[in-house]
């Protein structure tokens, strides 16, 4: 099984605050990871060290063993590896069509596209229902779909979540973000959710980490995680 994302001996930090300490890991092509951690513990700062979009760092990231250090943000998408961002981030002017149209733009070149605009209505219903509409209208759910179609759009093979249960209801989690997650375990596309809802992350994904005070203190089985009460309560409060 090749490797889609390798991390070793990463260290990042804002100004003179360290923020990561000494992160390696290693994530297997078609692998469901949850990245979990208490608010301020560095999962955000993790995933935008992936795109070089925040913290100063040090160490090794390869993307489809592509070394990405010195890499611009654009050029790590074209590797393969889309971020769907905490906040959903939304262009709300634009109507949902017009905002996938737009994700489409920034695909990989790809001879045989995975994910087209008729595909993504397919799987994602309600967002042929609001097509029409403008982003700035849609629900808190409809706005999580419409950041995961964007990013699926843009045919890689790696997707990265921050917190994409953040302000849903329990209800919508349950039945609209869920199975959509769900389908991308089934399609064999590897996934990094960075989540603070213990029982979603583990629902989606057969492997956890845990970051403790910028320190990688947990990586193993999700449901062994999930027996470790001990461990949860110190790092997660639960």
């Amino acid at each position: 099984m090749s490797t889609a994302l390798k991390i070793s001996g990463l260290n990042a930090r804002y100004d003179r605050a360290d923020i990561l300490l000494n992160i390696s890991l290693e994530i297997p092509a078609g692998q469901s990871v949850a990245l979990l951690g208490r608010n301020g513990a560095g999962k955000t700062s993790l995933l935008h060290c992936l795109f070089n979009m925040g913290p100063q760092w040090s160490g090794q990231i390869r993307v489809h063993s592509q070394d990405i250090a010195g890499c611009p943000t654009h050029q790590i998408a074209r590797l393969g590896m889309a971020l769907v961002p905490q906040g959903r981030g939304r262009f709300p002017t634009l109507t949902v069509q017009e905002s996938l149209r737009l994700a489409g733009l920034a695909r990989r070149p790809h001879p045989n596209d995975r994910w087209t605009l008729e595909g993504i209505y397919e799987t994602m219903p309600r967002l042929y229902e609001r097509r029409q509409s403008s982003c700035s209208a849609l629900s808190g759910g409809e706005r999580q779909l419409l950041a995961l179609a964007r990013a699926l759009l843009t045919q890689s093979s790696i997707i990265v979540l921050d917190e994409p249960s953040e302000g849903l209801a329990p209800m919508t989690i349950q039945d609209t973000l869920l199975p959509q997650l769900q389908k991308l375990n089934e399609q064999g596309i590897t996934v990094l959710l960075a989540e603070q809802n213990l029982s979603l992350a583990l629902q989606l994904a057969n492997r956890a980490l845990l970051l403790g005070n910028g320190q990688l203190v947990y990586d193993g089985p999700a449901e062994q995680l999930r027996q470790d009460a001990a461990l949860l309560q110190r790092h997660l409060g639960l």
